[in-house]
């Protein structure tokens, strides 16, 4: 039998109280891909460009999950296949902006790194207390559960990584945090396309960690 993670099961992936929460999120994660991506590109830290793109990936995830809310099963499994292919593609494209960060020797700003980068924080664990309890309502929640998860993750690695920055006037803390993102999102993909397989099998929402 799978274990099903001690979750309430009872709760709706497309009731108010979801769509309340995923509005709550877009909004915020809206905010922050404005605040972040200027911040990166003035700074010049990859790693704040990065989190900006997943800022906004994320901002179309949550808009596109609204749109399917009160769809059928199947719609809203499509719709995190195309979530979890989407964060994979992010992943690749992270890659190519630490190639090309490494070739050019940029040297962001530390105090900027760090400064946003826990503002971008702050705005992650907001949205993961308001997501926390529709995590395991099916796959598309999840998708937008893992997505949360990984971006708190991958601003604490900013943070970190501002502190190695200023210590070694180098740019490569930097692009170990955006090789971090990346890698996030490819461990994130793998997790969203997996449950929505396992639920276009079973033909219902399926608990988080299901392995039936």
């Amino acid at each position: 039998m799978s274990a099903h993670c001690g979750h309430d099961h009872s709760i709706s992936a497309t009731g108010p109280a979801a769509r309340r929460a995923l509005w709550a999120a877009l909004v915020i994660n809206a905010t922050m891909v404005i605040v972040e991506l200027s911040a990166g590109v003035l700074g010049g830290s990859v790693g704040l460009q990065a989190d900006a793109a997943d800022f906004f990936g994320d901002s179309v995830n949550y808009g596109l999950s609204l749109m399917v809310l009160n769809l059928g099963l199947i719609w809203r499994t499509r719709l995190a296949t195309l979530k979890g292919s989407v964060m994979g593609l992010f992943g690749v494209w992270v890659t190519g902006m630490i190639v090309y960060h490494a070739l050019n020797g940029t040297v962001p700003s530390a105090p900027l790194m760090g400064g946003i980068g826990a503002l971008a924080l702050l705005a992650n664990l907001t949205c993961a207390v308001i997501l926390f309890r529709f995590r395991g309502a099916d796959a598309n929640m999840k998708a937008v559960w893992v997505c949360t998860r990984n971006d708190a993750l991958s601003n604490v690695a900013v943070i970190i990584a501002a502190s190695g920055v200023w210590a070694s006037n180098s740019g490569i803390p930097d692009l170990v945090v955006a090789a971090i993102i990346g890698g996030l999102a490819m461990f994130g993909a793998i997790e969203v396309l997996r449950a929505a397989r396992q639920e276009r099998r079973h033909g219902v929402a399926l608990p988080v960690g299901s392995d039936d």
